[in-house]
């Protein structure tokens, strides 16, 4: 996994970064197109990367050992500089133990950053997204994260 820049911090996300991450949203089609208000229900969480902004991620909890990962997107001018690496990390160390997820079949990137962190492929689920339809890709990982 690369190294983050010094000017990357992950943080909690409140109702002042939803216009922010409402505009990273539309800006990915390939991301999941949630209420972008209710991210505030979750552990919503957003990196910050010189000053602003830059991607988000909202996940759950469904039980006491494991999680589902809701949505997670970077500003396309802001990709491949690790944020989506430093928001999995900070998802793996919130959220140990089991993490489930669904990807669109065609984001090859995304598909690729989850298996670097050692998600696989669960199964799959026809007509799951919308606009345009595609099914997705179930993705899970089952090991813990020890934290230090």
């Amino acid at each position: 996994m690369s190294a983050l820049p010094d000017s990357v911090a992950v943080r909690q996300g409140g109702p002042e970064d939803l216009e922010r991450v409402a505009e990273i949203q539309a800006l990915s089609p390939e991301a999941s197109g949630w209420e972008v208000r209710n991210y505030l229900d979750h552990d919503f969480r957003v990196a910050v990367c010189g000053g602003i902004v830059a991607a988000f991620s909202v996940a759950r909890r469904v039980s006491s050992d494991e999680s589902e990962l809701l949505n997670l997107a970077v500003d396309p001018g802001h990709r491949r500089k690790g944020l989506g690496t430093a928001l999995l990390q900070d998802l793996r160390q919130r959220h140990p133990g089991a993490v489930f997820l669904e990807v669109r079949e065609s984001n090859s990137a995304a598909r690729m950053l989850y298996k670097s962190f050692g998600f696989r492929d669960l199964g799959r689920r026809p007509g799951y997204y919308q606009d345009p339809p595609e099914a997705a890709v179930v993705m899970g990982i089952r090991s813990c994260y020890c934290h230090r």
